[in-house]
């Protein structure tokens, strides 16, 4: 049975799933999982490799539908809302790889995604010709320096993101989601490839975000440190299910938590451990 806590909060948060149950062919990637996200909180999503978070994920934003279940922003149903729409309502995202356009610079990352949210028409000819680079109003000046200065991005504005480390291409990754504006932002295994100082940076960085912007975050990923330590509330995917959620303390010590993902063996389970999980998500 479920441990699953229930969350007040859910009827106002700024994402939420319901029921949301995915199925390819015989295989039932996610069944019946419910997950919130407040206003103005850090959310933590965790589980092995094959758990099914990147297909939650996928759901979430919008580039997969589900069999059953609800996907709501701000008590609106947009489980069928394409992810344009999702943007529009507010969502954001980045990838676990960062997808960055090699031939920009860091500045003009941010002044596209800017773009996005005020002058919608001028993105094609920006990305076509470049043009529109080269003449920012006082106002997108003044937006792109606040999300480059909070990012700590000042100093590799005019850099060629082709060039740059692991680290600070994510934090442009990171830099234009928020130029988007968005009141949710979903981080896919941001401290992939970090080492433990960069991963400490990230963590402070996207909690002053937090906590400076009231954008409510949530985080999968497999340093279950990473999230114990930031987030308020951590979701325990296995197998498909969500197993349990409630507060860093509470997932820590819970022996079926430790059994699925932090290694601790239980004696009526002794192969159910991390390194028997798959090496991909169940998509």
């Amino acid at each position: 049975m479920s441990t699953v806590a229930t969350d007040s909060a859910a009827a106002t948060a700024r994402l939420e799933a319901s029921g949301v149950t995915v199925r390819f062919g015989g295989l039932v990637a996610l069944d019946c999982v419910d997950l919130a996200v407040p206003p103005g909180a850090m959310v933590g999503l965790v589980g092995p490799n094959g758990a099914g978070k990147s297909t939650l994920f996928a759901v979430l934003s919008g580039l997969l539908k589900p069999n059953a279940g609800r996907v709501r922003m701000g008590g609106a149903d947009v489980t069928r809302a394409s992810p344009m729409e999702r943007a529009r309502r507010g969502l954001a995202r980045t990838f676990q790889r960062p997808e960055l356009f090699s031939d920009l610079t860091v500045r003009e990352h941010v002044v596209l995604a800017d773009r996005v949210r005020h002058r919608g028409g001028r993105i094609l000819r920006d990305l076509v010709t470049g043009g529109g680079f080269r003449r920012p109003g006082a106002d997108e000046d003044e937006r792109v320096d606040a999300v480059l200065e909070a990012l700590h991005l000042e100093d590799l504005r005019d850099r060629q993101v082709s060039g740059l480390p692991l680290g600070a291409s994510r934090l442009v990754e990171i830099a234009r989601a928020l130029a988007t504006g968005p009141e949710v932002l979903l981080l896919d295994e941001p401290s992939s490839g970090l080492d433990g100082r960069e991963t400490e940076e990230l963590a402070a960085t996207l909690a002053r975000l937090n906590a400076d912007r009231g954008v409510s975050l949530l985080l999968v990923e497999h340093d279950v440190e990473m999230v114990l330590g930031m987030c308020g509330t951590v979701y325990v995917l296995d197998f498909g299910a969500m197993i349990r959620s409630g507060p860093p303390e509470e997932i820590r010590s819970d022996p079926a938590v430790r059994a699925a993902y932090l290694g601790t063996e239980q004696p009526s389970s002794p192969s159910a451990t991390p390194d028997t999980a798959p090496d991909e998500e169940s998509r």
